[in-house]
């Protein structure tokens, strides 16, 4: 293989053969191609895009540059969900527990936040104890114990991917749908998962500002997916507006906690089972989708969820005591409430800024190296259709600064908007 002929056959518009994809991930990942010309080749493929059959392949390569996890000992069907990210998502705190009350394995593996979208690690390593750097071993363990477990990428899973993602991030290639769709499928096949749901985010605080692009990405995953030989399916939902009324990460995990305890915003409660449904109908087809949704709300209802949830931070080393005393998570040094500067009825609230918000109370990174703090966000957030009068809050700005949430007060203002305001 002669690197730069494949750089110019995709740069004139070429396919690129399985082989050639094989043979060039599998040199980027052993350090034989310079990151210049993988990059050269990146640039190639965001300008002349991939066919279905390319991204599978260099997916495939991706997933197959380090280990893979198999589950032929698990009896139990292995789903997992995806999301493309947002502001308060804290869905598969939810989910992979809810799911697991069901007869389905649910092996996660997850991410860190950065920037103004939140990661799922982080969040929760808010709970006192709970470890996300289980080795593949103890992760099995954990998933075939209680049915299921949230961790972090291992050094050794998907590696190509690792090196890419960082070239990409300093190279403009990160917008490019079959490199986000080969980034996204190579963890979670290397997962080993059989049935992969997407939560595709299209709107404002999304990584996909329009629908027409979310779409694009959406069927790329679920065609990928499907042509390696894994259950599919895909929800398209929005990102406009924030999910529930916390961002941030102990504030989130604590709303997960009331959501698994029947209670929790209902935009969260909902999506939650809708992408729970996806889960449980793929794993069991022969399963009426109207039964599949009663046996998850009963889920819920009688704390068989919760009870889950319980048992996977215990065998994960955390404590579970947080989860009915939630002072025992991070708490803010500054609780400042964001007064209402008019009366009416809130109309929309901008999830990328109140993203902005967490960010510069200290909730997330702008580099992977930052320290974060897990006490810091928002919570008491307002929604849409609510009638606040002046002076009621909009939310809370939690911090260890108060001067900074001080200086944060006319930002989180302008976040809110109103339909019939009243000055």
């Amino acid at each position: 293989m002669v690197p730069q002929w494949l750089i110019e056959k995709k740069r004139d518009g070429g396919i690129l053969s399985d082989g050639e994809i094989h043979d060039f991930i599998s040199a980027y990942t052993a350090g034989t191609i310079p990151d210049y010309q993988m990059s050269a080749l990146a640039m190639a493929i965001y300008f002349q895009g991939m066919t279905t059959e390319e991204t599978a392949s260099l997916t495939d390569a991706m997933m197959h540059s380090g280990d893979t996890i198999e589950w032929s000992d698990c009896p139990l069907p292995t789903a997992d969900k995806h999301s493309t990210g947002g502001i308060g998502d804290k869905l598969s705190l939810m989910l992979a527990p809810l799911v697991a009350t069901q007869g389905v394995a649910v092996p996660m593996i997850s991410g860190r936040g950065l920037g103004i979208t939140g990661g799922t690690l982080d969040k929760l390593e808010s709970i006192p104890g709970y470890n996300t750097r289980l080795s593949v071993s103890e992760f099995k363990r954990v998933v075939n114990q209680v049915g299921c477990s949230i961790i972090g990428q291992t050094a050794r899973l998907a590696p190509a991917d690792q090196k890419l993602y960082a070239l990409r991030d300093v190279t403009g290639t990160v917008p490019s749908i079959p490199l986000i769709t080969a980034s996204i499928m190579s963890k979670k096949l290397a997962e080993g998962a059989a049935t992969l749901v997407f939560d595709v985010k299209c709107g404002i605080a999304a990584f996909m500002k329009t629908r027409e692009n979310a779409t694009k990405l959406l069927e790329s995953l679920v065609n990928t997916g499907k042509s390696m030989g894994r259950k599919c399916a895909a929800l398209l939902t929005s990102m406009d507006q924030p999910l529930g009324r916390t961002a941030g990460n102990a504030v989130e995990v604590n709303e997960a906690v009331e959501t698994l305890k029947n209670a929790g915003p209902a935009d969260t409660r909902k999506l939650t089972l809708d992408l729970s449904l996806e889960m449980v109908a793929l794993s069991y087809p022969e399963r009426p989708r109207e039964q599949i949704r009663d046996a998850l709300e009963a889920a819920l209802a009688s704390g068989a969820a919760l009870e889950k949830f319980r048992q996977m931070v215990e065998a994960q080393g955390g404590d579970p005591r947080f989860i009915d005393s939630p002072t025992l998570l991070p708490q803010p040094k500054c609780a400042r409430e964001v007064p209402s500067p008019v009366s009416g009825t809130v109309s929309n609230v901008n999830a990328d800024t109140i993203g902005r918000i967490v960010l510069q109370l200290g909730g997330n990174r702008t580099a992977t190296t930052d320290v974060i703090d897990l006490a810091a966000g928002v919570d008491q957030l307002v929604q849409e259709g609510e009638t606040v009068e002046t002076g009621q809050p909009l939310m809370r700005l939690l911090t260890r600064d108060a001067a900074r949430a001080e200086s944060l007060i006319q930002l989180a203002q302008s976040a809110v908007t109103f339909g019939n305001s009243q000055a």
